[in-house]
């Protein structure tokens, strides 16, 4: 590789696997026709049945600090319709999302979607030692949520934490995979980051990240270009005893260029 900081040469073990959400371990389309429509159609009576209140402030606050410019409550749901119609990024959207969601989940009216090949790959990768973390836009609330809620049961006891917007920063910022292998404790060439995004892994790749794509069969959007691509996390998390010293990731890479 040219441009970055890895290369594709055999390195030790990976020490933690970092997983994106939407459209790696659980379906796009669940994301974008079920919990965006359901948020969306919640933002102005959440903000209504908040207002005075501590988190309704904190919401306006957030938006404000965003856009840097103080607004209304008004102007403030204007700009957080804006947002959630053009899928934006944007930390306080993201934020009021999780709490809309928190309460549909709390009411049995939703619940996350996960790949059936989710749950093992987690329970075999906790096996051998490996650390298992979630890094995705939507808020760390949003996230334990959705694992919390799974046809296959609470998945959180196989997860040991969660990065967001606000506590990693934008996921095609290299600076935000430095943040965290900060965090984690492990030099960036021993981490893996499985993402849909190319921009994503590119980044996570030019922080020296091995990197893997993911492109599901039901997912009919074109390949990732410049990265190992499986269609399942399957491959990344092969059976076998516990702690094992060997390296089934000894093929991921950064982008070719």
């Amino acid at each position: 590789m040219t441009g970055g900081r890895q290369d594709r040469a055999p390195r030790p073990g990976i020490r933690a696997v970092v997983l994106d959400i939407e459209g790696t371990t659980g379906s796009l389309s669940h994301v974008r026709d079920v919990l965006f429509p359901y948020a969306r159609a919640r933002l102005a009576p959440w903000l209504t049945a908040h207002r005075g209140t501590a988190q309704g402030r904190r919401i306006l606050d957030a938006v404000n600090a965003h856009t840097g410019t103080a607004h209304d409550e008004a102007d403030a749901l204007a700009l957080l319709e804006q947002w959630a119609d053009a899928d934006v990024k944007a930390a306080p959207l993201k934020t009021l999302q999780g709490l809309i969601w928190a309460r549909g989940y709390a009411a049995g009216e939703l619940h996350g979607h996960v790949y059936p090949d989710v749950p093992p790959a987690l329970e075999r990768w906790k096996a051998r030692g490996v650390g298992r973390f979630i890094y995705s836009s939507g808020s760390v609330a949003a996230q334990r949520d959705w694992f919390g809620h799974t046809e296959h049961g609470d998945l959180r006891p196989l997860l040991d934490g969660y990065f967001d917007l606000t506590t990693a920063g934008p996921k095609a910022s290299a600076a935000s995979y430095d943040a965290i292998a900060e965090d984690l404790g492990h030099t960036p060439g021993r981490l893996l980051f499985v993402s849909d995004v190319g921009a994503e892994l590119d980044a996570a790749a030019e922080a020296g990240w091995r990197t893997v794509a993911v492109r599901r069969p039901d997912d009919d959007r074109p390949v990732v270009r410049g990265h190992e691509t499986v269609a399942s996390l399957t491959p990344l998390s092969p059976a076998g005893p516990e702690r094992s010293t060997a390296d089934p990731y000894a093929h991921a890479g950064g982008p070719e260029r």
